[in-house]
């Protein structure tokens, strides 16, 4: 009997333990390509969140809990992403989730995180993910409505140039950061000369290489979904001569592209919202970010670093992780320095509102300036 009682005594502290144990943590859910053409960024993107837990659980935590990220992947799909998100969205000890770097696959996923009603932080750029009534989106990059100002004042008023192609994909991504461009050309009393669309995972990018090159294009504005159409791109332009000048979305500096196109994209120019000599807080992201990536830093790492940072603090701030008071400290969150840039959320869930102008140097990536707008 004294052995039964042992063993169920024994039972029951275990059973405790390990509920304490649970209660001492605090999951993360993170949906972000594991497999897939966009498995690499995927990879870079874990490393950044796990960097920012690792900080947090290292200085105590977050109401006395450890985080904990767990990870689905999306396999570079939009179906892919909702079937990730749902997965994470049926634990209930998940109370905020970060969504993918594409817009596409946030768009996909919106209606399931309405229906969820927990704080998402996303990577996506599309305008229209924070302005469609979805109050659960939260985003630690800035949208393409100031990618295309950016793109638009350095090329035109910079660079003095004024005959623009404009190469996008055909998704939510390609077309809203074409339509943007557009619109801020206009602004300028600039029409483009061409533009050219196209689908996700294209082969063969010589029709609007040629295109491009017809229209007289002397500069050259894209929204590049993913790293591996833009590297055939740029090396197509070699090969044909196009020497239009090509001030690019942020994917035309991110290492998966460099990595691809190589001395193809040497002379570019593009916007970012991450550069390390940007800040004292990109520069220190990027030391520590280095030393375990082995690999030089960039938004695929920066923007997930960040967000895992703004909801620790949202939770502090709000002494809890209940969805209404995590939001509500979220959209309070103002002047708040991150490697990403210095966050003022508004009411939509944009936290950033300018980017970065850099230059691809022989390779290197060089900061040149940054630009905000207040409006």
């Amino acid at each position: 009997m004294r052995s039964e009682n042992a063993a169920a005594i024994a039972a029951t502290m275990l059973m405790l333990w390990a509920q304490g144990a649970l209660a001492a943590e605090i999951k993360i859910g993170m949906v972000t390509p594991v497999t897939g053409p966009a498995a690499e960024s995927g990879k870079y993107s874990q490393i950044g969140a796990q960097m920012a837990i690792d900080e947090i659980n290292a200085a105590g935590g977050v109401l006395g809990k450890t985080l904990k990220l767990v990870v689905e992947d999306d396999q570079t799909t939009n179906p892919g992403a909702v079937n990730a998100f749902s997965r994470l969205a049926t634990d209930p000890e998940i109370p905020a989730f970060l969504g993918p770097i594409r817009s596409t696959e946030v768009d996909a996923m919106s209606p399931d995180i309405v229906k969820t009603g927990k704080p998402v932080f996303i990577g996506g750029t599309a305008p229209k993910l924070t302005h469609q009534g979805n109050p659960w989106l939260f985003r630690c990059r800035p949208n393409d409505s100031y990618s295309a100002r950016v793109i638009a004042d350095y090329g035109a008023d910079t660079l003095g140039l004024k005959k623009w192609a404009i190469v996008h994909s055909t998704d939510a991504f390609g077309t809203g950061g074409a339509g943007a461009l557009t619109e801020a050309l206009a602004k300028k009393g600039l029409t483009p000369v061409a533009d050219e669309g196209y689908p996700n995972q294209s082969q063969d990018f010589s029709a609007i290489v040629l295109d491009t090159k017809k229209s007289g294009a002397d500069i050259i504005g894209s929204y590049f979904t993913f790293e591996t159409d833009l590297g055939v791109f740029a090396k197509q332009l070699k090969q044909f001569g196009v020497r239009a000048k090509w001030v690019g979305s942020p994917s035309i500096i991110t290492t998966p592209a460099l990595n691809l196109a190589g001395p193809a994209l040497h002379g570019t120019f593009g916007i970012a919202d991450f550069a390390v000599d940007s800040s004292p807080e990109a520069k220190a992201f990027a030391e520590k970010y280095e030393k375990i990536a082995h690999a030089a830093a960039d938004n695929f790492g920066s923007w997930p670093y960040d967000a895992v940072h703004i909801l620790a603090k949202a939770m502090s701030d709000a002494q809890s992780t209940e969805p209404d008071k995590v939001r509500a400290a979220v959209l309070a969150i103002k002047g708040y320095k991150g490697a990403e840039g210095t966050y003022n959320y508004d009411q939509n869930g944009d936290g950033l509102h300018g980017y970065n102008v850099v230059r691809n140097e022989d390779g290197k990536i060089v900061f040149d300036k940054h630009i905000d707008y207040q409006d």
